[in-house]
């Protein structure tokens, strides 16, 4: 995808949705990353179905190092991996405490450090809570980089690197969620529905439905 092509692709999204929102429901920074860091393999419907009772009984990292590894469990048992992240969310609570005074912080580097986060959820909590241009590619963002043409790549890394450097930077802040909504309600895995794309005459997919 050329540049114009890129910009007008992006722009219709923005002119769709100006101030697009993640889907996952949370009060702050704290509860944003726990909310993302259960994401992972898991539903945002699900995550949120789960995070509804969590965060009334620990809305903060004191509670939740106190709700303990079972309690959390006994809240988040309806989603994937859970008790790899009931363990996870206890003890970056933990550290948030002993390394942050319970205060999520805004840097890569002490995010990742942190139990059960990885780039992508940085990136998410980077971007959402701290409103810093990052990309956080998933499955849906890393399908649109490479059929649509805007940011083809082997890897993740390697979308995430390729939409940094091509998006302008007027647009990359809100540019993941634009991507994501898209490709999970739109230009889906098996049958992207061409049919009512925004968007589909500035993609470059070979295989465009009418």
């Amino acid at each position: 995808m050329n540049k114009t092509n890129l910009r007008k692709f992006l722009e219709t999204l923005q002119a769709a949705n100006p101030e697009p929102k993640t889907e996952l429901e949370y009060a702050d920074p704290y509860t944003l990353l726990v909310a993302v860091t259960l994401s992972a393999q898991a539903t945002d419907v699900s995550v949120n179905r789960a995070t509804r009772g969590l965060f009334q009984a620990a809305p903060n990292p004191a509670a939740m190092v106190a709700l303990g590894e079972a309690g959390v469990a006994e809240h988040i048992r309806s989603i994937g991996l859970w008790q790899t992240k009931a363990r996870n969310v206890v003890e970056l609570s933990r550290l948030l405490l002993e390394r942050h005074h319970g205060v999520v912080p805004d840097n890569r580097e002490a995010l990742e450090a942190l139990p059960g986060v990885g780039r992508k959820t940085a990136n998410v909590v980077l971007n959402v809570a701290f409103e810093q241009p990052t990309m956080a590619v998933d499955t849906h963002i890393f399908r649109l980089g490479n059929r649509t043409g805007l940011a083809p790549g082997k890897n993740v890394r390697e979308v995430e690197d390729a939409l940094i450097k091509r998006i302008p930077k007027d647009l990359l802040r809100h540019a993941h969620h634009w991507l994501i909504l898209h490709g999970r309600y739109i230009c889906k895995a098996r049958k992207p529905e061409c049919w009512h794309c925004v968007v589909k005459e500035f993609c470059d997919y070979p295989q465009k439905g009418a």
